[in-house]
């Protein structure tokens, strides 16, 4: 039997590949990560990372770890619910990214429903930058947001999820080097609309706006058409679009920081209900076929 703590601990480390970001989001010692991937090392008889003093990795045993790991807290989360869940009761007021609702998150949320009715789950999805004002007044609870890799307020946020940032585009779009870069972007106040721009203007490379969209259908429509690219996140990038070819000469974009922000005063068992149940699905997953 693995203990849950060390699955825990193990699954951080794996999102994160880094033993201090996986401390920071667990509110622990760096040691006692360390130890307790060491303890499920010894559990299974396998190493379960490739670590030096550069770089940490997962093993091919870590890979299907991480899946069973998953299954495991998943189910004792159902488990749980279902003998305690009734007892959590109040209002939880949660935000989410216009394109991570587009994932299977909603299909965690419908599970979290169903384990705890007494929970009144209020959802608002809204750009990222509106989630983040949201959760600092206080009229969000929970929030699942986007930040840059590496900043320095990640500590106070659980790391879902460590995911690099691509050039997007359509198979048959071609770029002149020589040319600027045609972007769809979003409105501005925008995490990637910054990215991309400051990596552009970076390495002298022109662009022009194509079209300014307010969501993630409006992107997702303007970089089918081939009007231009736009800045995505590996694992939410839909399988009919491509990372555009390095041939075009686009520069390389940051890793990209999936963190869930709780807001001090949110109630906390039912937050740290919904929160355990995302971290424990392994979440974001790959975007929902035919958006």
């Amino acid at each position: 039997m693995y203990e849950p703590e060390l699955l825990r601990t193990f699954l951080a480390v794996a999102q994160s590949l880094s033993f201090t970001r996986a401390a920071q989001s667990l509110g622990i010692r760096q040691p006692t990560v360390s130890q307790h991937v060491r303890r499920l090392e010894e559990a299974v008889g396998r190493p379960l990372f490739v670590r030096d003093t550069r770089r940490v990795a997962l093993t091919s045993d870590g890979e299907a770890m991480a899946g069973f790991a998953r299954e495991i807290l998943a189910a004792q989360e159902r488990a749980v619910g279902y003998f305690t869940g009734s007892r959590l009761s109040g209002r939880l007021r949660f935000g989410v990214t216009d394109d991570l609702a587009l994932t299977p998150l909603p299909r965690i949320l419908r599970d979290f429903r169903q384990l705890y009715p007494r929970i009144d789950l209020e959802l608002a999805v809204l750009q990222n930058e509106s989630l983040l004002r949201r959760i600092e007044s206080g009229h969000l609870d929970v929030a699942f947001v986007k930040r840059a890799a590496h900043t320095p307020t990640i500590a106070r946020g659980q790391l879902v999820r460590r995911d690099q940032l691509l050039w997007a585009g359509v198979d048959s779009i071609r770029l002149d080097a020589e040319q600027p870069v045609p972007l769809v972007l979003y409105q501005a106040p925008s995490l990637s609309r910054s990215i991309s721009v400051q990596a552009l203007e970076k390495v002298g490379r022109r662009s022009r706006i194509t079209c300014t969209v307010r969501g993630v259908n409006g992107v997702l429509a303007a970089v089918r058409a081939g009007l231009g690219v736009a800045v995505m996140a590996r694992t939410l990038m839909p399988p009919d679009l491509v990372e555009v070819s390095s041939t075009s000469k686009l520069p390389k974009l940051p890793h990209l920081d999936l963190v869930l922000l709780t807001n001090r005063q949110a109630p906390a068992e039912p937050a740290k209900a919904l929160t355990s149940a995302i971290l424990a699905s392994g979440a974001p997953l790959q975007p929902v076929q035919g958006h």
